[in-house]
């Protein structure tokens, strides 16, 4: 479990909700059934409409990658692809062939390894291979948009329900003013509502899913780099050199040289 985003979801609403108490306030005056219906079932109403049903019944699955860190293994991929360079230069390309069971789990490198056996140039296999780069990625941006465009109806769900709370207090005006200020207290719980689901939870694991799709972009750059320095006979130290000049300079084991001055 990635314990940023569930350790950030904690702390937000522990500040929010303790400062309220802190205040005076009483916790079972936050949680409102009709205020949640309204801007938690809005909203979700309000995406559906903006997508599509698939896309919405796919919600759990992208909140699963947010909430969890796979932890993306560059390093170990780096030295898959120059323990593969090494084999093709030994045994040649073919010889390939016997380690596609090692990255059955990883679709893309697998892919890249058939192009890499099957013969494709050089051109031909890095265009394959930025294509299905390029369907993978906008997968995970889909994923994102739903909760931004989420983030953006949740605040206006808010204000409809809090619209909806004053017209009936002001229906009711005239009976006993202490009600009359509970029921205008009430009719705002709405709006916070709306404004801390969007702020704390949709436009925050949004950011996380770009996040998480700018770690996979990277992991897949290095594997078509990979794959294209195999086919074009480049040696396997060299491999590993030039694909962790791509990792940042913390995670890297090869470093640049310096000279020594003299």
């Amino acid at each position: 479990m990635d314990i940023g985003t569930i350790g950030g979801l904690a702390l937000g609403f522990a500040c929010i909700i303790g400062s309220f108490l802190m205040e005076g306030g009483a916790l079972g005056a936050l949680i409102l059934l009709p205020a949640v219906i309204v801007v938690v079932g809005g909203t979700i109403a309000t995406a559906l409409i903006g997508t599509s049903l698939e896309k919405i019944a796919q919600l759990p699955n992208v909140l699963k990658i947010a909430l969890f860190s796979t932890g993306k293994e560059y390093k170990k991929t780096i030295e898959t692809l120059v323990e593969f360079a090494t084999v093709a230069r030994r045994d040649g390309v073919l010889a390939l062939e016997r380690e596609l069971d090692k990255v059955k789990g990883f679709p893309f490198l697998y892919n890249g390894m058939l192009h890499l056996i099957d013969g494709l140039d050089v051109e031909s296999a890095s265009k394959l291979m930025e294509e299905e780069k390029d369907y993978i990625l906008e997968r995970h941006h889909s994923g994102a948009s739903i909760f931004k465009k989420m983030g953006g109806y949740a605040p206006t769900m808010g204000i409809i329900g809090t619209v909806m709370g004053l017209i009936n207090t002001l229906a009711s005006a005239g009976g006993d003013p202490i009600k009359l200020v509970h029921h205008i207290a009430a009719a705002f719980i709405a709006t916070l509502w709306g404004v801390l689901t969007a702020n704390l939870i949709y436009l925050p694991l949004a950011d996380k899913l770009e996040y998480r799709s700018n770690e996979e972009a990277l992991l897949l750059d290095i594997v078509t780099n990979g794959i294209v320095a195999i086919q074009n006979g480049t040696s396997p130290t060299l491999i590993r050199r030039n694909l962790e000049l791509m990792l940042p300079p913390g995670e890297r084991q090869v470093q640049d040289d310096e000279p020594e001055g003299e």
